[in-house]
């Protein structure tokens, strides 16, 4: 009789104990479902409200999460909750890929076959303030022979690196966005801004079939009340000089898939030559991070120029990748 009992009281524990493993299995990928949801529809609000946008360089991110709810709601099929994780995942997926969409079909760049005669040579990055790695930055870009290397966060001792080892001109050797070139600079022209609040440089230099203009800048981050006013004086610094054989390159801190890049997309007059090459983060808190989510660095030319080649760059002990872009005349 006494072990009937102890049987009896014994089972609704084991009961208990497989719920309770149960709902731990599913609590995480269900919380996770339901993060992608939020955040998804949050980003496609991006399209009607300016003030969302912010939520919309995070696209990658929501499409991972989706796709990995979607998996998870595979693998626990069995149970009651997969269907709904299943429907999550579908919507962030889905969500994700209606922002990310534009940026694959929109029309490329004009090429040019490797032959082409009257290449230059452009080199993009952010070298970050905190690169504990200079020479190998140096060391990169002497190797690579560019024409032009276009730098945000130019640290003086990088330039004093590179100046030390090459013949190349600066401009801008005392800020924090650098212009390096093999030629010399023919003028420097800086039209007044509306809110004069972008951090940017520019130069005109001597090309195969005439001069033209190189602008470089560096955006705030996304959430800075500056960050608007920057794109907007952008735009009106490219209106106010010669487009036809413009080169803009930078740190924008603004991916393709964002209502700001797609606005000064169609305000700049130019043509972005890089299709979501992913440039950030290469390190986080100063150790190598493995694969780069968002792209954040990008190039811009004027009807002057087709494009050889662009491709991003290795690892410098920066938080972004370079970009290589080799650019013949039109």
């Amino acid at each position: 009789m006494k072990g009937e009992v102890k049987r009896m009281w014994a089972r609704p524990r084991q009961d208990r104990g497989v719920g309770l493993g149960s709902l731990r299995r599913v609590v995480g990928p269900i919380a996770l479902a339901l993060l992608a949801v939020v955040v998804g529809l949050a980003a496609l609000l991006a399209v009607a409200a300016f003030g969302f946008d912010v939520l919309s360089h995070f696209a990658p991110v929501y499409l991972a999460v989706g796709l990995g709810g979607g998996l998870t709601a595979v693998a626990l099929r069995r149970l009651q909750t997969s269907r709904f994780i299943l429907a999550c995942g579908l919507i962030a997926t889905l969500g994700a890929g209606a922002l990310m969409a534009p940026e694959f079909r929109r029309e490329p760049a004009q090429q040019a076959p490797a032959s082409t005669a009257g290449q230059i040579k452009l080199i993009q990055l952010n070298a970050y303030k905190r690169n504990a790695d200079i020479r190998r930055v140096a060391d990169w870009l002497i190797a690579q022979d560019p024409d032009i290397v276009t730098l945000q966060e130019a640290r003086h001792d990088l330039r004093d690196e590179l100046m030390r080892r090459t013949d190349w001109q600066v401009a801008g050797a005392k800020e924090h966005v650098m212009i390096f070139s093999r030629a010399r600079r023919i003028r420097m022209v800086r039209p007044p801004l509306k809110h004069g609040g972008l951090t940017y440089l520019n130069a005109t230099y001597a090309g195969p079939t005439g001069p033209y203009e190189v602008i470089t800048t560096h955006f705030d981050w996304p959430t800075s009340p500056t960050y608007r006013r920057q794109h907007e004086d952008l735009a009106g610094l490219t209106a106010a000089l010669p487009r036809d054989r413009m080169i803009v390159t930078g740190d924008l801190n603004t991916t393709p898939w964002s209502r700001a890049l797609r606005r000064t997309d169609a305000a700049l007059g130019l043509h972005r030559v890089d299709r979501a090459i992913f440039s950030w983060p290469a390190r986080v808190h100063g150790k190598a991070w493995p694969v780069p989510v968002l792209p954040i660095d990008h190039v811009y030319v004027g009807r002057g120029w087709r494009i050889v080649s662009i491709e991003r760059g290795p690892s410098l002990g920066s938080d972004h990748y370079p970009l290589v872009v080799i650019l013949t005349p039109n």
